[in-house]
């Protein structure tokens, strides 16, 4: 039997692009790679907002390459990875985490609206997946991890154009394995359930009466774990999936939900 060795989990001298990566999840899966030894390569579509994440990066110790890039132009994301290579080195790992979501009922939106939607959220991902995977294959291989949602399964009000996004986000993944596996490319995807960051903190204020937001009540009784997660709780998934440690995962969606998936509910009083 083969030795397992702890090993199998570290990072060392891989260079990771995570798109999206300023603050937030993507922030949190680079500062994670970066801790397993990785080289941590980032981008934004504004300069600010990167100037910002470098800053972020610095202040935790973290030496971090950023590029202003919108993941929706093929020609730019072909010129930041050829840029990557030339200044970081070739690309080893691939998270696309760049996403938008816009929560309107169907009816009210606009074809343009879902348009933006699917093409930030799904083409992005084919666009830079595509930028990379020539490297990878030169490499000798590679690890692509998509940020799906549990809205990749489950359909809810308000979010058509992101549901279908998170969908077709999850055939991808599985197409990419299926494409790409013999050049020893792994595609898999991470479903994080609901959140706790300070995009959701509204939706966890207590109100004044003392009782819980409505919808933090509906999480907590959606969730095993009676819990939202932690941006800490997707870090390790993440390491795991990136690292040789999952050489033999392939086109896998990895739910870090709480349960929720395999939760009916409560029963009501």
């Amino acid at each position: 039997m083969t030795e397992f060795k702890n090993e199998s989990f570290r990072l060392d001298g891989k260079i990771a692009l995570v798109t999206g990566a300023t603050y937030g999840i993507g922030f949190a899966l680079a500062t994670a790679f970066a801790q397993a030894g990785a080289k941590i390569v980032f981008n934004d579509r504004n300069q600010e907002a990167l100037e910002k994440g470098i800053a972020a990066y610095k202040k935790a110790g973290i030496e971090a390459y950023g590029y202003v890039c919108d993941v929706t132009d093929e020609t730019a994301v072909n010129a930041m990875v050829a840029q990557v290579e030339k200044q970081v080195g070739a690309i080893n790992i691939l998270v696309n985490n760049a996403g938008i979501i816009k929560r309107i009922p169907m009816l009210e939106m606009s074809a343009q609206d879902f348009r933006q939607v699917i093409d930030v959220d799904l083409n992005g991902p084919f666009i830079v997946s595509k930028a990379v995977i020539p490297g990878m294959i030169k490499s000798g291989g590679g690890k692509i991890i998509n940020i799906c949602s549990m809205m990749s399964e489950l359909g809810r009000e308000t979010v058509s154009a992101y549901a279908a996004a998170k969908g077709g986000l999850k055939m991808l993944t599985r197409n990419i394995a299926s494409e790409y596996g013999k050049y020893n490319i792994q595609c898999n995807g991470i479903g994080p359930g609901y959140i706790a960051t300070p995009q959701t903190a509204p939706l966890r204020e207590i109100q004044s009466d003392g009782s819980r937001h409505p919808f933090d009540s509906f999480i907590i009784a959606k969730t095993p774990a009676e819990r939202w997660g932690e941006v800490s709780d997707l870090q390790g998934p993440a390491v795991f999936l990136a690292s040789p440690a999952s050489d033999f995962i392939n086109g896998h969606v990895l739910y870090v939900d709480g349960g929720i998936l395999a939760y009916i509910g409560k029963q009501p009083d």
